[in-house]
C-alpha cells in the first residue's frame, strides 16, 4: 500500500518575500505569523516581508521564521482538508516543524524553543570562529577523510544530504583545512557557507546541555503520526525518545539521506515539502526517484498537491 509524508524545510530556505503569495490569499497563514509574532515580541511578518535580509539571516531569527511559515502551511493543508500523511520528517530545523504538525508540543512552544535554539547556537560559538562548507562531488567516506585532515582543529562532516553533497562543520580554520583536503581529493566545488553558527558539530554540545533542560520544561504528547528523526534516520512515537533525539541533533550529523531512504522502504511514494523552498524536493529526487515530492509554498503548486495526495 502506498504510504505519503510530510517533509519540512531548515535553515537555508528562507528569503524576503518568501511566501508572500500565501501570505496575500490565505488569511490563515498571515494569521500564524501573527500569533508567532506575539510570542517573539516583535513583527515577524514585517520581518520576513521586507527584511533586511541580513537581520532575516541572524540565527536566532531565521529559525522562528522558517518554522512558522512551515506551520502556516500544515495548518491551511488541514483547513482544506489535505489527507493526513502517514510519516512527518524534518531537515535539521524542520523537526521542530515536523513536532508541531504531529501534535508533539504546541506552536507556541516551538517558536520560543527555536529562538532559543538559535540564540543557544550562536553563543555556543562566536560569530567568525565557526564554519560551515558544502562539498560537491565526493562520496560520503572521502569527505569524512577530508574533515580529519583538520589535525586537531574541530571539523566534522554534519548534513548527509545527498549522494555527492555533503555539508561539513567546525573551527573556521578546520573547516578550511577540509575544503583544501576535499578539492584535493577530487571534489568539483567546497563551497563555504553564509551562516553565522556551525550547526551539528562537536562545537554545539554546550548549547545542546542547555536545549535539554529548555525541552524539559515543556508538555509533550505522544504523535498521532510517527516521526522520522535526523539522528538516527528511524520512524518514532516514543516521547523520550523524541525528545533526546532532538537534543542529539544539535551536535550529531543530520542523516536526511537514510531518512528518506526509510521513507521509501516503508512504503512513502508521495511527500510534501511544507515550508519555504524547494531544497529538500531537488534532494529527495537525488535520493530516491520513487519519491514524489510536491512544493507547498506557492498557491498553484498547493492546489496541485492536494490533488496529488490523493491520487
Amino acid at each position: 500500500m502506498s504510504r505519503t509524508a510530510f517533509f519540512f524545510p531548515g535553515q537555508g530556505s528562507q528569503s524576503v518575500g518568501m511566501l508572500a503569495d500565501m501570505i496575500g490569499k490565505e488569511a490563515l497563514v498571515s494569521a500564524t505569523f501573527f500569533e508567532a509574532s506575539e510570542v517573539l515580541g516583535y513583527d515577524l511578518l514585517d520581518l520576513v516581508a521586507n527584511g533586511p535580509e541580513d537581520e532575516l539571516n541572524r540565527t536566532e531569527r531565521t529559525q522562528p521564521a522558517i518554522l512558522t511559515a512551515s506551520v502556516a502551511l500544515w495548518r491551511l493543508w488541514q483547513e482544506r482538508q489535505g489527507s493526513t500523511p502517514d510519516f512527518f520528517a524534518g531537515h535539521s530545523l524542520g523537526e521542530y516543524s515536523a513536532l508541531v504538525a504531529a501534535q508533539v508540543i504546541t506552536f507556541a512552544d516551538a517558536v520560543k524553543l527555536v529562538e532559543t535554539r538559535g540564540r543557544l547556537m550562536q553563543s555556543a560559538v562566536p560569530v567568525g570562529a565557526g564554519a560551515m562548507a558544502a562539498i560537491i562531488g565526493l562520496d560520503d567516506s572521502d569527505v569524512v577523510a577530508a574533515c580529519a585532515a583538520a589535525g586537531q582543529e574541530v571539523c566534522e562532516a554534519v548534513n548527509f544530504n545527498a549522494p555527492g553533497q555533503v555539508v561539513i562543520a567546525g573551527t573556521a580554520k578546520g573547516v578550511e583545512l577540509a575544503m583544501a583536503s576535499a578539492k584535493e581529493k577530487g571534489a568539483k566545488r567546497a563551497l563555504p557557507l553564509s551562516v553565522s553558527a556551525p550547526s551539528h558539530c562537536a562545537l554545539m554540545r554546550p548549547a545542546a546541555e542547555q536545549l535539554a533542560a529548555e525541552l524539559a520544561m515543556i508538555e509533550w504528547q505522544t504523535p498521532t503520526r510517527p516521526v522520522i528523526q535526523n539522528v538516527d534516520a528511524r520512524a518514532h512515537s516514543d516521547v523520550e525518545m523524541l525528545r533526546t533525539n532532538l537534543v542529539e541533533q544539535l551536535y550529531r550529523p543530520v542523516q536526511w539521506v537514510q531518512s528518506v531512504q526509510f521513507a521509501a522502504a516503508a512504503g512513502v511514494t508521495w511527500a510534501a515539502e511544507c515550508g519555504p523552498g524547494k531544497v529538500l524536493s531537488g534532494l529527495v529526487k537525488r535520493i530516491d526517484k520513487t519519491v514524489s515530492v510536491s512544493p507547498l509554498e506557492q498557491p498553484d503548486g498547493f492546489e496541485q498537491a492536494l490533488v496529488d495526495s490523493n491520487s
